[in-house]
């Protein structure tokens, strides 16, 4: 399975007849500049090509009420009926391929062809109405292929992401009261002076009927918002209601305006084409670059945030859990310990790294004969010299014993091609006995070999190491079963929630806004003795922290649960989606206390944690 890219020259036939400024940006060189970037990149090549068809009328008719072939002398005139269109004797032909190419797409997906894909389409289709054309759209073409998996496949829950800068009212008229549809915008709003000027574009827009709650929007009303805002959007709002939906499929109508270098409408040919390749690199798996900018959300973005959960909070579990103040501290409590701005002036660059040679790499000490991994993740062969590992093995008494001597060897040499930019990511085994001493040199030796920020997440019994230097360069996480306790800004431990609903909201109310504002460079995962994840949260865990550090993690297991975790970690690693996690259970009371708690005490050290509407300075 891999990712499909759908497309037909004939979608670039269209283009503005007469004179209109307003129209004139929506021209055939948006299709072609993004191709040609493609093949120039090399992704064109890796991708499973489709030729688009044309969309039937009865397909059409899925949601749109009539369709009619356009003469030439009732263009202009048509044109002139709806807001921002402009016709084109190929329109008619251009838009059903338009149509068509989601449709394919859609099959290609649901009948295991392919993993995901992008339709590389023309004209654009989320403004479109059940009986009117808008802002360039002719047919809708997200909700089609919606309407099409619910009918042909038999789907009953489909996510529909909209990242256009622009509203999507289209699709949401024609889903408003549909629960098997959960729409989510967001987009510039201005307090309702940008197009399209609609008031049911704000956050209080929910759906109507059976459909209450099944529409989100999320309006910015500010200009210029950044990475920060945006992750704080996904973590808060966006992936809370997407895990508790548990979506059969996720639609994107991929408008690219808001990326940078483009002043207003997706129609920047370069930014375009930029962003068409990323997309396209992130479904093939590749490792998404770092961030760049500080992670602290504008007050703006943190009011929309605030606003929209606050409207969504009584159709969505996930966002009534946390609706309550934190407790406050107890007498005599743990306190958080560290200045309140940013912990070092390293946070504001990210730090770069050319792209590795090899994606993933597995350094098993004894490689088990029945892991099955992707046919592009090498198992290491390799080791650091012998002098060199009984060096960093000194310190510690049970990496004395040969068999850790000779895991600790293996992982030296594993986590050199990673900083040295060799290596993406890879899975390390030690001994049970040794994994705290294992993991103390791997942060050593990060450290001292190029690693400028260094986030560890430890689950299962294994303690910071008690010299570890409080300097803003380490970032520690324990996921350990003990109790909600902040030591410092970089010391930080919480129990293992007992239930899935406990531990999606430990990831994203916690682990993720914490390491998104710390911004590592090299990211460990360690799954020590009695760490109590399954299969499918560790891979969950290890997909989400790999969109750090432009996808630099390394896992460290202990050897006896090697052969159970590191074939899932390995793929989930190389770039594929981790297994499904299911409907979502609630988090326990007491779960929502530690995560409330940790918050509170964080917050004003760590600006990402602050997007709760009851958190916010």
């Amino acid at each position: 399975m891999g990712t499909a890219l759908v497309y037909h020259e004939d979608m670039t036939a269209t283009r503005l007849l007469w004179d209109d400024p307003e129209c004139e940006i929506e021209r055939p060189e948006r299709l072609t500049a993004a191709l040609d970037r493609l093949r120039q990149r090399g992704l064109e090549q890796r991708c499973l090509l489709l030729s688009a068809r044309e969309a039937s009328e009865e397909e059409l008719g899925l949601v749109h009420r009539e369709t009619q072939v356009l003469g030439k002398e009732e263009l202009q005139a048509l044109s002139g009926q709806f807001d921002a269109i402009c016709f084109h004797p190929s329109t008619f032909h251009c838009a059903r391929l338009a149509a068509g190419a989601g449709l394919q797409l859609v099959d290609a997906v649901l009948t295991g062809a392919v993993q995901n894909g992008l339709a590389l389409v023309r004209p654009p289709g989320h403004h479109s109405q059940r009986a009117a054309a808008n802002g360039f759209c002719v047919f809708n073409n997200v909700a089609i292929a919606a309407a099409h998996a619910k009918q042909k496949h038999g789907l009953h829950r489909i996510l529909v992401v909209d990242w256009d800068v622009h509203h999507g009212q289209g699709i949401q008229y024609l889903f408003e009261d549909d629960p098997s549809i959960l729409y989510f915008s967001w987009h510039r709003y201005e307090h309702g002076r940008f197009w399209p000027f609609l008031r049911e574009s704000d956050a209080d827009a929910v759906g109507r009927g059976q459909g209450l709650g099944f529409t989100v929007n999320l309006p910015w009303n500010q200009v210029g918002m950044g990475n920060a805002d945006y992750v704080a959007a996904f973590l808060h709002l966006l992936l809370p209601l997407a895990f508790e939906f548990d979506p059969e499929l996720v639609l994107v109508s991929a408008g690219f305006d808001s990326a940078i270098g483009d002043p207003e409408g997706g129609y920047h040919l370069e930014s375009l084409a930029e962003s068409v390749c990323m997309t396209v690199q992130t479904l093939l798996g590749d490792p998404a670059p770092p961030l760049s900018g500080s992670m602290v959300p504008c007050q703006s973005a943190l009011e929309s945030i605030q606003s929209a959960r606050a409207a969504q909070a009584p159709h969505w579990k996930s966002l009534q859990l946390q609706e309550e103040r934190p407790p406050p501290l107890l007498p005599g409590g743990p306190v958080c310990k560290g200045a309140a701005s940013a912990p070092s002036s390293l946070l504001d660059q990210p730090c770069l790294c050319p792209a590795p040679s090899v994606r993933t790499a597995v350094a098993l000490t004894a490689p088990d004969i029945t892991l099955v991994l992707p046919p592009d993740v090498i198992q290491q062969e390799g080791s650091a010299l012998r002098e060199e590992t009984e060096a960093w093995a000194r310190p510690h008494e049970s990496l004395a014993r040969e068999e850790a001597l000779a895991a600790l060897g293996k992982l030296l040499y594993l986590l050199d091609g990673m900083l040295d930019g060799q290596v993406n990511s890879g899975i390390a085994a030690t001994p049970a006995s040794a994994a705290a001493a294992t993991l103390d040199v791997a942060i050593r030796r990060g450290l001292s070999h190029g690693a400028q920020r260094l986030l560890c997440v430890a689950l299962g019994q294994l303690d910071r190491p008690p010299d570890l230097a409080h300097d803003g360069r380490s970032l520690w996480l324990n996921i350990r079963g003990k109790e909600a306790a902040a030591l410092s800004m970089f010391h930080v431990s919480t129990p293992l929630p007992a239930m899935t609903g406990g531990f999606l909201s430990c990831i994203l109310g916690l682990v993720l806004p914490l390491a998104y504002s710390f911004q590592p460079d090299l990211v460990l995962v360690a799954l020590g003795p009695g760490h109590g994840l399954q299969g499918r949260h560790a891979a969950l865990l290890a997909a989400m922290l790999r969109g750090l550090a432009g996808g630099r993690v390394l896992a460290l297991l202990e050897e006896d649960s090697t052969p159970q975790l590191a074939g899932i970690l390995a793929r989930v690693l190389n770039g594929e989606a981790p297994p499904s996690l299911g409907a979502s259970s609630v988090a326990s009371p007491e779960d929502v206390r530690a995560l409330m708690y940790l918050r509170g005490q964080l917050e004003p050290q760590w600006k990402m944690l602050q997007c709760h509407p009851h958190l916010v300075a």
